[in-house]
């Protein structure tokens, strides 16, 4: 079982998910985050001022997958979440030990 970390754009989120939901992942965390990349953030322009905007806006999705799906989900979440654009985000893969559903007491990828 693998643990898909995906960093991507707030307003790429709805394609990301319909991709997912299409090869068939059935659950999906998202939180609302700040950071930068490569990119340093930017400045804006407010009432004349001009600020530097450090952190941007970004959205983390977490994704439980089953070893079979990691491939799929990762290719739907690099097409989907692609603009070819500075700052399309990132994709982290982790190794999960262990999963269990608290309701049922189901372990291991019956759990996903």
């Amino acid at each position: 079982m693998k643990l898909l970390t995906a960093i991507i754009k707030p307003f790429k989120m709805d394609d990301v998910r319909a991709a997912l939901s299409e090869i068939g992942v059935q659950g999906i965390t998202a939180t609302e985050v700040k950071g930068f990349g490569r990119q340093r953030g930017h400045t804006e322009l407010y009432r004349g001022a001009e600020y530097v905007v450090d952190f941007l806006p970004k959205v983390k999705l977490e994704i439980a997958v089953g070893e079979q799906q990691v491939d799929a989900a990762i290719d739907a979440i690099v097409k989907a979440a692609n603009t070819g654009k500075i700052g399309d985000g990132k994709i982290f893969v982790s190794s999960l030990e262990q999963v269990i559903r608290i309701r049922t007491g189901e372990t291991g990828e019956d759990a996903i």
